[in-house]
């Protein structure tokens, strides 16, 4: 019989234990026997550069979408990739002369263009926040609606009790989310007039005015 704590449905954890690093250490894994079928070999520098963002950098890629990896496993992962692109060879390291968070700038600012895993962790779990957000017909939309926020939308909702790990990811990320949306107004739904961010003004997008009892129940039509 499987134990469940290896188990894996579609290549994801079904389930996640308190050890999120050593969940997810197959990521590590697969990484590290990538690379190390190519430290013997004769690379360029172009070829190195193909490999790590083509390769090496698609490996974490769909496991980021739907999980918030520890930050010491994408440090881990980013310090094989620079190792990697230095000429590491074996046991042998060799000296970095640029930092690697230098190295994640785009070549126009001086960089490789290579990912900020954790930055592109983040963004990915927003992206799935927003593809909920714009489509809330969709099955996992429905799914965590009914569990986490029955009234309202994914920007209103609660961590709830007992929450999976996939949805703590996605709420870790909401509040960056937050931030860069506004709602359009128009026919439809409805927007709270003082807690949206629905204004024209760029530097709040809220309504400043002073609030009254009265005022604090009105509500405004939204698309």
């Amino acid at each position: 019989m499987q134990d469940s704590r290896h188990s894996k449905y579609l290549g994801l954890p079904s389930f996640i234990g308190r050890s999120k690093k050593q969940v997810f250490a197959t990521l590590k894994e697969r990484v590290g026997q990538k690379l190390a079928c190519w430290k013997g070999k004769l690379l360029s520098m172009g070829g190195k550069e193909i490999l790590i963002k083509a390769i090496v950098q698609a490996i974490p890629t769909y496991t980021m979408s739907c999980f918030q990896l520890p930050q010491s496993l994408c440090e881990d992962l980013e310090g094989m990739m620079r190792n990697f692109w230095w000429g590491q060879k074996q046991q042998e390291f060799k000296m970095c002369w640029i930092s690697w968070k230098r190295m994640c700038n785009s070549k126009a600012s001086g960089g490789m263009g290579f990912r900020n895993l954790q930055a592109f962790n983040l963004a990915m779990l927003a992206k799935q926040a927003w593809r909920i957000l714009t489509n809330p017909s969709s099955l996992v939309a429905r799914v965590l609606k009914a569990k986490y926020f029955p009234i309202g939308d994914v920007l209103s909702a609660k961590l709830g009790n007992s929450p999976s790990y996939s949805w703590r990811s996605i709420y870790n990320n909401l509040k960056d989310l937050k931030e860069g949306t506004r709602w359009r107004v128009g026919n439809g739904k409805r927007i709270h007039i003082w807690d949206d961010r629905w204004m024209p003004n760029p530097s709040t997008y809220k309504v400043i005015s002073p609030q009254t009892a009265i005022q604090n129940s009105q509500w405004f039509p939204r698309s």
